[in-house]
């Protein structure tokens, strides 16, 4: 039986309390627990998979992106609908990104999975914050001196779409291969027998991931491979219903849970 572990965006700026851009409440516990579980099992992990938020400064989902009528830049958490850049209450900073803004904005509006929101700037790439958490880091590196190798898998560098699913980007881009379907990590991970989930965030990254693995996965019966690790994942604050949906949903549909200290005890 082929056991994987599937690990999102278990990064500094989402993990530290001190220097995390965007620090999720409770995640360097549960980056913590989770190395503990790699150290406990690693000898039954068959293959382990880590996906890397990376983006650059500019970008779509940054406030430097967007400026209003005063030239001013949108505050960290602001809501930019469709009806604010087609009203003019938001508009490209670069004029020659206009167009694409408001398609953007338009396409996200009628995924109805998110409205665009504005990041403080996080996981920029060649930064601190864009690393594994040191704690867990240090795990993989045990782990791979059985000569195994971690599959690294880097989202979120297209400046034109946000990417909080490792499966694909939100809106996927014809001309950039990075934000179409991953077939490579689908099919690696529907070849193994058990894959247990764990990451940041529950409400945003680790959601769409496990949402867009399930789809790709195709009939229900196939999620019964799934393992979500409910101490290994938390949600942004102010979301935390999205978590929630996301573990009552994929029970329903078949998939299981479980805890970093019961997983394989």
């Amino acid at each position: 039986m082929r056991t994987e572990l599937f690990i999102v965006d278990p990064q500094v700026d989402f993990c530290d309390p001190i220097s995390g851009a965007l620090y999720v409440d409770g995640a360097e516990a549960d980056m913590s627990r989770l190395a503990h579980m790699i150290q406990r099992i690693g000898p039954s992990l068959d293959a382990i998979h880590v996906t890397l938020d990376t983006h650059h400064y500019v970008h779509i989902a940054h406030p430097i992106f967007w400026k209003n009528a005063a030239g001013e830049h949108p505050s960290p958490f602001t809501i930019i609908s469709r009806a604010d850049v087609e009203s003019g209450n938001w508009s490209a900073t670069n004029p020659s990104y206009q167009a694409r803004a408001l398609t953007y904005v338009r396409a996200v509006e009628a995924s109805g999975r998110y409205s665009l929101c504005i990041w403080p700037y996080h996981c920029l790439i060649g930064s601190s914050g864009h690393a594994v958490m040191p704690e867990l880091h240090a795990a993989l590196i045990e782990w791979e001196k059985r000569f195994a190798v971690v599959n690294y898998v880097e989202k979120g560098s297209n400046i034109l779409t946000e990417h909080y699913s490792a499966i694909q980007a939100e809106v996927p881009d014809p001309k950039d291969p990075s934000t179409m379907l991953n077939r490579e990590l689908i099919d690696a991970l529907f070849s193994a027998d058990t894959v247990v989930i764990a990451g940041e965030a529950g409400s945003h990254c680790v959601a769409n991931t496990v949402r867009d693995l399930a789809t790709q996965f195709g009939h229900d019966k196939h999620l019964k491979r799934l393992v979500l690790l409910t101490d290994a994942m938390s949600p942004v604050k102010g979301f935390e219903p999205l978590q929630s949906e996301l573990i009552q949903d994929m029970v329903d549909r078949g998939a299981r849970l479980s805890t970093t200290t019961e997983f394989l005890k």
